[in-house]
């Protein structure tokens, strides 16, 4: 008896010595749940965890761009963590996805929690830390049943760079108060915010494009992993209920049932525990699944039950006082994601069968029965698609090339119609019947069907039209023999060359002129199209000849290093052209290293100023001085020949714009996109006009005017719905091309430009029209009716020359979200092809 007794309380004081050693967030940091928690305090409180605890494990996956650490952690039984790579292998050779598979080890259900992918809505790792601790918790007896057999991977920031932009900021301006009264600067962050990473992007738009190093490298881990639950953890307005499933439509229509349903099920879990706090919520609005790169859509077309939860406050510093009077604080926002989002383990763990028969029915079934019209997609060879080829890498698409020349018969994307082509070698062929079928058909398929028009995002992104290449989607299953790569080449450069030819045709492109330029090499760019021999140098293609470098040493071998990433470059032995178009004449222009200066700042949009940035240091590694618009007047433009404006509003006197102009009539180039257009607009030497004629005008605001008179007898409920006929979302628009200017070269045929707001321009006079709308224009996506006519004969893209230097305009912004391939040539040709 004395025995028994004693090693009850042997085991008694080692429980309780263990609950004693797992400190909660509460304990462990002094100010948890009154002061934003700095992101390397977060860090030692998961290292805190996974010492004293043997249910969590820790894996680092990553570093952001300013070297902070990207981290998941495991957490799970600890017979599961020590079979985590069975599970995983398991879980992977259920869908096809791999050879390895443990019959030891039974059916895991896998939760991944994401949360603060948005940096300033840091509400979201701070409840990470109180639902981890909830799960490691000795005395927390339910949630042990929950791990027994599910694995919860837990990422506490995604986006760690902005969650201290913006911690830093608030403990900074904080005191020791609390100030919930608007008027206090805790509520009023200042640009750029920490909403976004290191580079001003929206990590929430990048899950499938992938433009960014923290997706990056995130996404090679969750395609390791294929969970069956996601979350993405959010805040939105502080003065918004907590939102929480079933999402609101457009509903992508490859959504499945039991994706649906979980979401449902999901809500009224949600919904008991919240009713039970009389904590105000909302489903079913605003948040839609549709645009496939957010953080629930994403994991949903890769067959998981995908979702957003959103907590009031944004702006809310560490207390807000809400349109209600009340106070809401830290503790609160953190206590409601922890409620709701252990919430979805509960659930999870509830239901386990029926997600994991759900997800590997989506995986499995998906390639047998094709969802969608089409069955294969082709892309005619091309220099683009190695960019194509590179994000298909990414995303685990599968894909190959042609290695035969076959008939074939297809929907073209360019001219939305069926259209005889021929398959020929290096044509890129993607079949539906793969294992990662719905994401394939998402990423192709030309016209997504959009139940509701109320989209909360861009409503189409066909891969062929943002790479600019000729694409066909084929509603059969074309078999043809492939081959998994293309060989290139290696080109044996002789002793003596007299230039080198580097083709104007993708990103790499500008990425070797960047290069050129930065080593003092001088090169010179095609107007019109030339022949040497087997060398066809088209429009922008760039020479580099011996005669233009005398100094450079080992002509051949040097030049040759530098363009070799250009695995299509060339060389030619003559300068004798023979269609009259010599290296010595006219047709080849020399070029000039633009000396760029980006403007930032207040006024500025911040993630359009993110992609110009982005595009300068990652796309093409270019210098560029970036400068405060309130310090314009501090530093010298003349240093400078090019001047980038973000879309933004630009509160420049009347002093700062003469200086501006007198600039550009001496040289000065000038590539404004989006709402900085307003600065050129109607003035006076610019060419840039809403309007070809007076009449035109007068027309438009007689019709604005008789609009607002119909309206006074409209209903209030349905104005948001008669809005949208007059916006576009996010839709893709026909372009016609001025093929001979330096600014359409290498884009193909026509160009498709992603339109994003319904800012338009009649075609200009005294410039030059590069791209434009024609009319009866192709479009995909939602475009509403009432903008729709308007933008017949609009342009989108021109050069107006002033004196000897020029302004470009950029009605839309071919860098939006870096991911527009063809559009990153554009605004290349605009930067290094455009005097």
């Amino acid at each position: 008896m004395k025995k028994i007794v004693f090693s009850f309380c042997l085991l008694l004081f080692l429980v309780l010595n263990v609950h004693s050693q797992v400190q909660s967030p509460s304990e462990f940091l002094p100010n948890y749940g009154k002061q934003i928690t700095f992101y390397h305090q977060t860090e030692n409180y998961f290292k805190h965890l996974t010492e004293k605890s043997t249910l969590i494990k820790h894996q680092k996956y990553g570093v952001t761009p300013e070297q902070r650490d990207l981290n998941v952690y495991f957490i799970s039984s600890p017979e599961n963590l020590a079979n985590l790579e069975q599970i995983r292998n398991n879980n992977l050779a259920a869908i096809g996805l791999s050879d390895t598979k443990s019959q030891m080890i039974g059916d895991k259900l896998i939760v991944w929690l994401s949360f603060n992918v948005h940096g300033n809505e840091f509400a979201g790792t701070e409840s990470a830390m109180t639902v981890a601790y909830e799960l490691v918790n000795p005395s927390n007896t339910e949630t042990k049943k929950w791990l027994e057999n599910t694995i919860v991977i837990l990422d506490p920031c995604i986006n760690p760079d902005g969650y201290s932009r913006y911690g830093n900021w608030l403990r900074e301006i904080s005191g020791k108060k609390t100030h919930p009264e608007l008027s206090d600067r805790e509520h009023m962050e200042v640009w750029p915010g920490g909403r976004y990473n290191h580079y001003i992007f929206d990590l929430n738009r990048d899950w499938a494009w992938q433009t960014q190093p923290e997706t990056q490298q995130r996404i090679v881990l969750y395609n390791q992993w294929m969970p069956q639950v996601h979350t993405d953890v959010h805040e939105m307005g502080y003065d918004s209920p907590y939102f929480f499933p079933p999402s609101a439509e457009p509903l992508h229509e490859y959504i499945e049932k039991y994706q649906k349903d979980f979401h449902y099920t999901l809500g009224k879990n949600i919904s008991k525990k919240f009713d039970a706090q009389n904590w105000m919520y909302n489903t079913g609005e605003r948040f839609d699944l549709f645009y496939p790169s957010y953080g629930d859509t994403y994991p949903t077309y890769n067959g998981a039950v995908g979702m957003t939860m959103e907590q009031g406050g944004i702006g809310a510093g560490r207390a807000v006082t809400m349109s209600n009077g009340i106070n809401i604080t830290i503790q609160d926002r953190l206590t409601h994601h922890a409620t709701a989002v252990l919430t979805v383990v509960e659930s999870a763990e509830a239901q386990a069968d029926v997600l994991l028969k759900g997800f590997r029915g989506f995986m499995n079934n998906s390639r047998k029965t094709v969802k969608g019209n089409y069955k294969t997609y082709v892309m005619k060879n091309n220099p683009k698609l190695v960019q194509m080829a590179d994000l298909l890498k990414k995303n685990n698409v599968e894909f190959s090339y042609a290695d035969a020349n076959q008939k074939a018969s297809g929907f073209s994307y360019t001219t939305k119609a069926e259209k005889g082509f021929s398959i020929e070698p290096n044509d890129l062929i993607v079949k539906v019947d793969q294992k990662k079928a719905v994401l394939a058909q998402i990423l192709f398929e030309p016209n997504q069907k959009l139940n509701d028009s109320l989209s909360y995002d861009i409503t189409s992104w066909a891969l062929p039209l943002a790479y600019g290449v000729e694409g066909y989607a084929l509603k059969n299953s074309v078999v043809i023999k492939t081959k998994a790569s293309i060989e290139v080449k290696e080109i044996e450069v002789p002793q003596n060359v007299y230039a080198f030819h580097v083709p104007w045709n993708n990103r790499i492109s500008a990425q070797v002129l960047s290069l050129l330029h930065q080593k003092n090499i001088k090169v010179r760019s095609a107007m019109k199209k030339a022949v040497f021999g087997d060398v066809i140098v088209e429009p922008g293609g760039l020479l580099v000849t011996k005669a233009d470098n005398p100094k450079v040493v080992d002509f051949e071998k040097t030049i040759s290093e530098l363009v070799k990433i250009k695995t299509d470059y060339n060389y030619i032995v003559t300068g004798f052209s023979s269609n009259s178009k010599d290296v010595g004449g006219e047709n080849f222009n020399l070029l000039k290293a633009p000396k760029v200066v980006l403007l930032s700042g207040k006024g500025v949009g911040s993630t359009e100023f993110g992609a110009a940035w982005y595009y300068m240091q990652e796309t093409i590694a270019y210098p560029v001085s970036v400068v405060e618009v309130n310090n314009f007047n501090r530093f010298n433009l003349s240093n400078y020949n090019t001047l980038i404006l973000a879309d933004g509003y630009y509160d420049f006197s009347e002093d700062q714009q003469k200086k501006i102009a007198e600039w550009i009539k001496n040289g000065g180039k000038v590539i404004a996109m989006n709402s900085a257009l307003t600065l050129f607009e109607a003035k006076e030497g610019y060419a840039l006009s809403s309007f070809a004629t007076e009449e035109d005008k007068l027309s438009s605001e007689k019709a604005a005017v008789e609009e607002e008179l119909k309206e006074r007898f409209l209903d209030f409920q349905d104005s948001e719905r008669r809005y949208i006929s007059k916006s576009i979302p996010g839709a893709i628009i026909e372009n016609l091309l001025n093929k001979t200017h330096p600014m359409s070269f290498g884009l193909g045929d026509k160009y498709f430009s992603l339109k994003t707001d319904d800012r338009h321009y009649s075609l200009l006079k005294k410039a030059i029209n590069v791209a434009y709308v024609p009319k009866d224009y192709k479009s995909y996506g939602f475009v509403g009716h009432e903008i729709k006519q308007k933008l017949n004969n609009t342009v989108s893209f021109a050069v107006d020359k002033k004196g000897d230097g020029s302004v470009i305009y950029m009605v839309d912004n071919p860098l939006f979200r870096g991911f527009w391939e063809n559009g990153n040539l554009l605004f290349s040709n605009a930067l290094f092809l455009v005097n």
